[in-house]
This record gives structure tokens, sequence and C-alpha cells, in this order.
């Protein structure tokens, strides 16, 4: 057998050398990702060495469990049909069972046809029949092809967060053609009437169907009525974020500045707007009640 060159035996042994250097490297690894842990936790006595120890071990792992929670464990919710299945159906495209006149509370005398309920100006608004506090609101609406009119004038309509009283009296998302349609910034889709504009104008055309998504925050009142807590809303338009959590300074006004008025749970309130434009469509409502 032919010998092995003196520099190819170092080159062997020096390999060697360097794989078991490693592997002591990764034996040790543990250890030093233990004490890593340890002097982050901040649970080394001061002045002395960290060891990792099995007692050391222990007391990270107590720390380290200390910030999970196991419960209450969350409530299942199902998505993968239409409606969450936590859900209140407000209107599936059948009937108005979940809905009554706002000036007389007798049943809903808006018209549902082929899966669409469409505005019935001479009704006025209409609301649901229960209360809400908080909740997440799931709502789309159409302004009609060939709308007519301008500025507020046009496709007008609201959604109202808490109908506190007759008529529009409450809390108003407002719906409007936007598309094209020039108006007061603060009156246009998707602005807190007259309180705050959208972030950005995400309307679609006359003839397409637009969405609302709602998280509302009620306000709150101590035991003598004033004000406690403002509300505050979040909307997603088309899917596209245009109200951030927005502070309300009261309830929404056409004339006037807004002001609170104490109260507990209200309805969900749709207005018919008194413009001579034609009426305008919704579908696929429904609202998830939050704490």
């Amino acid at each position: 057998m032919m010998a092995t060159p003196r520099w190819r035996s170092q080159l062997i042994a020096l390999a060697m050398l360097s794989g078991a250097c490693a592997l002591l490297q990764a034996a040790e690894a543990p250890n030093d990702a233990l004490i890593r842990a340890l002097q982050t936790a901040g649970l080394c006595n001061p002045g002395a060495p960290c060891e990792p120890s099995e007692d050391n071990r222990l007391r990270l792992q107590r720390y380290t469990e200390s910030t999970e929670q196991w419960a209450p464990v969350p409530a299942q919710v199902l998505t993968d049909g239409a409606v969450p299945s936590d859900a209140i159906v407000l209107f599936d495209g059948r009937d108005l069972e979940q809905w009554v006149n706002t000036k007389d509370h007798q049943p809903a005398g808006w018209i549902v046809r082929d899966g669409v309920l469409t505005v019935n100006k001479t009704v006025g608004n209409i609301e649901t029949r229960r209360q809400f506090r908080n909740y997440q609101l799931h709502l789309e609406w159409r302004i009609p092809e060939g709308i007519t009119g301008s500025g507020q004038a046009r496709g007008n309509s609201g959604l109202f967060l808490a109908g506190t009283g007759p008529g529009d009296a409450g809390y108003e998302l407002q719906i409007l053609d936007s598309w094209n349609n020039s108006t007061y910034v603060n009156g246009q889709a998707a602005s807190v009437y007259k309180q705050a504009a959208p972030l950005v104008n995400a309307a679609r055309p006359p003839g397409q169907w637009q969405t609302y998504d709602v998280v509302w925050t009620a306000p709150t009142f101590v035991a003598d009525g004033t004000l406690k807590t403002p509300a505050y809303v979040t909307v997603l338009h088309n899917g596209v974020l245009v109200q951030n959590h927005t502070q309300l300074s009261g309830e929404t006004l056409y004339i006037g500045k807004p002001t609170y008025h104490p109260y507990d749970q209200a309805p969900i309130k749709l207005q018919a707007h008194g413009d001579k434009s034609a009426p305008i469509s919704f579908r696929n409502i429904w609202v998830r009640e939050l704490p």
C-alpha cells in the first residue's frame, strides 16, 4: 500500500478535529441558549454565574408559562358559509321579518323582490326589531344604474348605526352615489355624516353592488346621563379602510352641532331619504353582537 503523504495526513487530522469541535459546539448550543434566555428574563442572580442547571431551566419554564393564557377558550365561529355562524341575519333576500317601520313600528313596508330590498320612500325609514349595543355589521347596497340628480340629491340614504329616536335621530354612516358626484366631503359615501370624511373615496359606479363592513362601539353614559365614553366606528367600504376607529362627537345632525343623548341599546336603521332620485337597494345584511 502506498504511504499517505504527511501533508495529507495533517489535513485529515485537521478535518476530524474541526468536525469534533462542531459537534461539541452543537452539544453546547442548548446550554448557551438557556443561559441567554435566563439572562434576557433577568432570572440570573446578580454577581453569580448563570448556570444551565435543572433548577434554572424549571425557573425559566415557570416564567415563560406565567404569560400564557389558557382560559376562557374563545368560542368557535364557523366561516365556511356566506355568514359567520354566530351572526344574526337581518336580511337574506326572503322577507323583512327582522324589520319594522320607524314611524309606527308596523311591519316594514319596503319592497323585497328577487332577493333584493329596495327603499320605499313613501313609507319612510325602517329599523331592526332587535336592539343592539356593540357589534360588527355587514351590509351591501347599490345605487341604481342611470341615477339622476347631483350632490346630496343623488342616491342618498343612510345606515344609522344606532337609531335613537324617530326620523333621522341617531348616528348615521352616509350612503350616497359618490362616483363622480361632488358634495361636501363629510357628507359623501362612507362619511360619518357631518362629522368625519372617509379616508379615501372607495365608491363604485352606479349599478354595482357595494359593501360596508362596520365595527360599532356604542357610547356609554353614567347614571345621571352624562357621557362616560364616546362612540367609535371603524368602516371598510368595498374592502378599503375608510374610518379607522373614528371618534364621534355625538349624534349626527343635518343642522347644528352634534351632541350626545343617553341610551343603552338601539335598533339599526336604514334611511328613506326624501331626495327625488330613484330609490337605492340593499342585500346580505347581518350583524354579530360584540362585548
